[in-house]
């Protein structure tokens, strides 16, 4: 029945790799299933017979899958289906994108669509990565034309030791995760986060990726030689030679003229009569061509950027090959959040609040991976005003979710461990201003706010882009790329990082790849600029993080408890806890392995709460103090119940420093009382004293004390104000030890 199916095995990093063609999805330009381990990821790729009209831009989808089943999951939504993609789901699709698409023609207007569905999940085995192998076998066994094939691996740093595709339990221990994506010759990505690796080790990590992608790239090379279609040929959107060439002499030098301005508005201006003069004089000429008569002026204007560049080592502003442009950081804007920052590049401006809230405002996670909670949240907005443009606000879209994600890598290894700073935290980068590098301008605007909100982090991260141009052979390098080095360059190298070391890679091209120099040029020259923005610009407006929180921001303690004394805390259908969080006006939160979060505006509030739960957990013991509340009067004493049931008999002798004729006369039921525990008996009964407390703690001197003492000259009445007796006629124990 499957006349064409076919099934190509190796082994890669220790793994069986099994492709199967020919089976699944007959009807689709090209298809595979891959098996890695026990992670299934079927791809299917299809192209439009016909290009796309009015459009200038090759139309490619990515889309990666994800299918709860394959983890053997029920989706929690209401209606138990899959909705829309995760937040990683996002990532994944854009992690494929990034490494094909510049390998497809650049004057092919067809639709192609990748889909990548993962239907079995294997936790040592990556689904990102099988998805991606499986995107590049599929196109190069179709009809579509292209350029590949690539492969991807991902490459972790254990033990002092580079691991290809590490295991689940590798990862946990992995000081660094890079993705590598190459073609037989070149790198084509990298995707990257890390704990503060050396500029060394990350280019060892690198090469070490691309040289373990070229075991899979032969195997794709022979299944595309064994079972490849041959490419189907399109109709080519390159504007006619002759156009571009009466095109280019014409516009010119009103375009470098146009182009030669640090100011982004400027130059915009200044091109627009441009093209308004362009389509007057070509329209006749060329008519039902105002697409390409477009194409032609970014080719001119394209041509321009680079020739200065490549032949006049000139950038657009003025600027040197590694100078940056004009920064500036600002802290502590926004009075009543918990903390922001701004930072400013050139035209670039991104302004980061941080907010934060108990560990039960963490994000639970619905989707195939085995995280469930993500405690630190980054989120990235750029509205159309940041390039001054005009389009209602729909939503983060697949670029804000992939900068969020990206700032959110690049300062997660330096955001504290919940043990030392329990908080949830959420960040908020607005993009004010955009001419270039907002995911890295909101790198160091969030290491900014996090330093105003008081949050202890681990050390400073700043972030740089590095832009690449190439023709031939010649390569040159440029820090800080604008807007325009971007759209008219080859690169886009964006690095994080501390002094230390890197925190995150992401590397956009639109060329087919990078030699080994290119990325070691990239790594040293963002390393030198991240330097100068950390002690330069950013460290003198805030050396180190504030010592505290904000008055705003919920005060917050945490603690762990046995297992086996939740039960205790929390009580029958939550009485306990309930009373406690009313009693304190605090917020508590416990977890199945035992921590225990307390939250509220009074941080007095949350040590009390958190003195109760002590006392629940942990039997009282002799001659500790506590407060308690007045829960019984007898004629013999007060029961005082210092935490949820554990209660004990306060005698009527020890209520108070004095002779105590009627308890009524001391406290009453609802009074809060200090009291010491004097024993517990054999029966687990306390033993509770208010007189040993008054004693212990304001230094009050018993009665009997008082009338034993040699009597001192009565004060005269002049001199009565400056008595030290207490309002209750005691006088304080001045010698008693300082707290």
């Amino acid at each position: 029945m499957f006349e064409n199916f076919k099934v190509y095995e190796t082994e890669f990093a220790g793994r069986p790799l099994v492709v199967e063609t020919g089976k699944m999805a007959q009807l689709a330009n090209g298809a595979c299933l891959v098996r890695y381990g026990e992670t299934v990821v079927h791809v299917a790729v299809t192209a439009s017979a016909k290009p796309r009209d009015g459009i200038d831009f090759f139309p490619l989808s990515v889309d990666f899958e994800e299918k709860l089943y394959a983890v053997g999951k029920i989706p929690g939504s209401f209606m138990k289906r899959e909705g829309r993609p995760s937040e990683k789901a996002v990532l994944a699709s854009r992690v494929i994108d990034r490494p094909i698409r510049p390998l497809f023609p650049k004057d092919m207007r067809n639709d192609v669509s990748v889909v990548c569905t993962v239907m079995s999940v294997d936790p040592d085995c990556s689904p990102e990565i099988v998805a991606m192998v499986g995107t590049s076998i599929a196109i190069s066994i179709s009809d579509i034309p292209w350029r590949g094939p690539i492969s991807a691996v991902s490459v972790g740093y254990v033990d002092g030791e580079l691991v290809i595709n590490p295991t689940a339990e590798q990862r946990e221990n992995s000081k660094m995760a890079v993705t590598v994506a190459s073609t037989d010759s070149r790198i084509a990505m990298i995707e990257a986060g890390a704990e503060q690796v050396s500029d060394e080790v990350m280019y060892d990590g690198i090469m070490a990726g691309h040289a373990a992608n070229q075991q899979i790239i032969e195997l794709i090379n022979k299944m595309k030689s064994e079972i490849g279609k041959e490419k189907f040929s399109y109709p080519s959107n390159e504007p006619d030679e002759d156009m571009l060439n009466a095109i280019k002499e014409f516009a010119i030098e009103d375009i470098r003229l146009a182009l030669d301005t640090d100011d982004k508005t400027v130059r915009d201006a200044r091109l627009k009569p441009i093209y308004d003069k362009v389509h007057e004089k070509f329209a006749d000429i060329y008519p039902d061509s105002a697409a390409k008569i477009d194409e032609c002026l970014y080719k001119t204007q394209k041509y321009v950027v680079r020739r200065w560049l490549l032949d006049e080592r000139k950038r657009v502003d003025g600027r040197g090959m590694d100078e940056i442009r004009p920064l500036a950081a600002e802290v502590g804007l926004l009075p009543r959040v918990h903390g922001s920052g701004m930072f400013t590049r050139g035209q670039t401006q991104v302004l980061t609040i941080v907010t934060l809230g108990p560990v039960t405002d963490r994000q639970l996670l619905d989707g195939i991976d085995e995280e469930q909670y993500k405690r630190y949240m980054h989120h990235y907005n750029f509205p159309s005003y940041s390039v001054g443009e005009t389009r209602p606000s729909r939503g983060p879209g697949r670029r804000e979710i992939g900068h969020g994600a990206l700032a959110e890598r690049a300062l997660l290894p330096v955001i504290p461990a919940v043990e030392d700073f329990p908080y949830a935290l959420r960040l908020v980068s607005e993009v004010l201003s955009s001419n270039g590098s907002t995911s890295q301008g909101s790198v160091c605007g969030s290491t900014l706010a996090l330093m105003d909100a008081g949050v202890p982090i681990k050390a400073p991260v700043a972030g740089i882009s590095c832009g690449l141009i190439t023709e031939g052979d010649r390569w040159m390098t440029m820090v800080d790329i604008q807007g325009l080095e971007d759209f008219f360059g080859d690169m886009d190298f964006k690095v994080a990082g501390t002094h230390e070391g890197i925190t995150a890679i992401q590397m956009d091209l639109k060329i087919d790849g990078l030699t080994p120099e290119m990325v070691k040029e990239a790594l040293e020259k963002t390393h030198t600029a991240r330097d100068y923005i950390l002690n330069d610009i950013m460290l003198p407006q805030i050396p180190a993080p504030r010592e505290e929180l904000s008055k705003y921001a919920p005060k917050m303690l945490s603690t762990v408890i046995p297992t086996e004394k939740i039960r205790e805390v929390i009580g029958s259908g939550g009485k306990v806890i309930q009373k406690i969080s009313a009693e304190c006006g605090v917020k508590i939160d416990i977890e199945d392995d035992g921590h225990v979060f307390v939250s509220g505006i009074d941080i007095d509030n949350c040590r009390r709460a958190m003195t109760i739960i002590d006392t629940i957990v942990n039997d009282p013991e002799a001659g500790a103090i506590y407060n308690g509340k007045v829960t019984r009067i007898m004629d013999f004493g007060a029961f005082v119940e210092i935490a949820p049931g554990k209660e004990g008999l306060v005698h009527i002798s020890r209520l108070d420093v004095k002779r105590t004729e009627k308890v009524t006369d001391v406290v009453n039921v609802g009074d809060e009382v200090m009291v010491k525990v004097l024993e517990i008996d054999d029966k687990g009964r306390l033993n509770l004293s208010r007189r040993d407390a008054l004693i212990e703690v304001e230094g009050l001197v018993p009665e009997n004390e008082i009338s034993d003492a040699p009597r001192r000259p009565a004060p005269r009445r002049d001199d009565r104000r400056d008595d030290r007796r207490g309002s209750n006629g005691f006088r304080p124990n001045t010698n008693r030890p300082r707290e």
